[in-house]
């Protein structure tokens, strides 16, 4: 059911071993001298969903799926409305979000598919290669966090390296306790395993195994799960509940088996919640929920765009942090904030100072939680030179409520937008702002060339404008971004 940091080989091993050891001394050698008495850093919770939308929980201002665990941590807690994920797809967030870091400096831009190989017919430029996993040489959150004594564990999906075992999976980059779905008998992408039992509840009872074993020391769970990916496999309760629903909707955001697996999800955030409070450990617990990136296209209106794109629909996320050490507990903070802010934001809240030789690009959200409206920050970046589903490569610039977007194609044609007083991006304002635009362009092309970010290197010589796109994402026909075999909804007997 676990694995736990085991190597390909000795050598690699131990060069890990004695890495994390080195690290551990390093960050204890630059903190202050401990004392006794000194209160027990709080213990933190990352629950990150797969493609959930900007709007796609109650805190949100969704009316028809029905969030209430979720919604209480928004009531506990402190809501970010203006809440990004560092990449429009998942394998990238991801990585950003363990290393503090923008897509450039560790090179993962996107879902690597092999059937959508860079040089494609239907590309029109030679997009830029991306790397598969992230780096033994990046300094994770995790190593952070257990080289200050923390527990650490990893439930769900980890997407930036191939394996169960060895340096690039969840054991080798500093979680002591893993589980994976395989571990606990479900297929590749599967909601059910053979005898009914759900994803999300299975990945909860891990959680709550682990968190009862480590209660006596600060812990930190990651807890990525496969929901709300498509294909849908929903409970048939839910589904049965939100069938009913629909039939007085005319919405088409409100799919029924989209709203089931939502809340299947939000079941064992009460899960979560009720554990905490059952074993004291609520009012010493950072409980953070978000998403690795924009919704699909049904469910992301009235932003424009969806995931892969660079839009507001492909990029806007939810985002939550509920602890009773807020200043002012259920409020908002307009802020924009990104994935690469968890990791500077976990670190202070530990005491733990940030590797001495990593860049970290987020900064803390903590003055925010004191109730801070701004952060120490005047723009946010993204970099996504490749190609995937509808999406084409692209870079884009946030300062302020502007925000530029660049497009590799056609002669790098370039949008902007501003995002208070049109946030479903609409109104293209660079005829009316060249000089603004221009200089926004400057400043993207100065942080492109200071992270060595890569850039598409020209015309493709295999496009082909009579090529189709495979539909349903960068795989063959009826495959998902991840190629996966695309498949109705097909929901099976449940047992929880």
């Amino acid at each position: 059911m676990m694995t736990t940091n085991h190597k390909v080989t000795f050598d690699r091993g131990l060069l890990r071993r004695l890495r994390l050891a080195l690290l551990s001394m390093l960050l204890f050698s630059t903190l202050p001298a401990i004392a006794a008495d000194r209160p027990r850093p709080p213990n933190f919770i990352v629950i990150l969903m797969d493609d959930m939308g900007w709007r796609d929980v109650g805190f949100m201002g969704n009316r028809f799926v029905e969030t209430p665990n979720i919604d209480r941590l928004a009531k506990n807690g402190l809501v970010f409305t203006q809440s990004y994920a560092s990449a429009p797809n998942c394998s990238p967030t991801r990585a950003c979000l363990m290393s503090g870091q923008y897509t450039p400096r560790h090179g993962i831009y996107t879902v690597v598919d092999p059937r959508q190989p860079v040089g494609s017919p239907w590309h029109k430029l030679t997009a830029a290669e991306s790397k598969s996993e992230l780096a033994t040489d990046v300094v994770t959150i995790a190593e952070s966090l257990q080289a200050g004594g923390y527990a650490t564990a990893f439930f769900g999906m980890w997407n930036l390296g191939r394996g169960r075992t060895g340096p690039v999976t969840p054991g080798g980059q500093g979680f002591k306790h893993v589980v994976f779905p395989e571990n606990l008998g479900f297929a590749k992408d599967a909601y059910f395993d053979k005898d009914g039992k759900y994803l999300s509840d299975r990945l909860t009872d891990e959680v709550l195994k682990f968190v009862q074993r480590n209660r006596e020391q600060p812990f930190f769970v990651y807890l990525p799960d496969h929901a709300v990916h498509a294909p849908f496999e929903p409970k048939p309760d839910l589904l049965k509940k939100y069938e009913q629903k629909a039939t007085h909707s005319t919405d088409r955001r409100d799919d029924p088996a989209y709203a089931a697996t939502i809340e299947a999800v939000d079941q064992n955030v009460g899960r979560i919640i009720e554990l905490l409070t059952r074993q004291k450990l609520v009012d010493n617990t950072v409980v953070i929920f978000t998403s690795d990136n924009g919704g699909t296209p049904q469910y992301t209106a009235p932003l424009k765009g969806s995931k892969g794109e660079l839009y507001e629909g492909g990029i806007r996320v939810p985002l939550v942090v509920s602890w009773p050490g807020l200043k002012k507990p259920g409020s908002k903070c307009d802020a924009p904030v990104s994935s690469i802010d968890l990791y500077p934001t976990l670190l202070e809240l530990a005491g733990i100072h940030p590797p001495v030789r990593q860049v970290l690009d987020g900064v803390s959200l903590v003055p925010a939680f004191n109730g801070a409206s701004e952060l120490a920050r005047e723009r946010l970046f993204w970099h996504f030179p490749c190609y995937v589903g509808r999406a084409t490569p692209s870079s884009a610039i946030r300062e302020g409520d502007l925000k530029l977007i660049e497009f590799f194609e056609n002669g790098g044609r370039r949008e902007l937008y501003n995002l208070r007083s049109d946030p479903n991006e609409e109104r293209n304002l660079i005829a009316t702002m060249p000089e603004k635009a221009s200089e926004l362009y400057r400043t993207l092309q100065a942080w492109q060339t200071e992270t060595g970010a890569a850039i598409p290197s020209g015309a493709n010589p295999n496009y082909d404008p009579k090529a189709e796109r495979p539909r349903g994402g960068p795989g063959k026909n009826n495959t998902d971004e991840r190629g996966n075999g695309k498949k109705k909804n097909n929901p099976q007997k449940a047992g929880n």
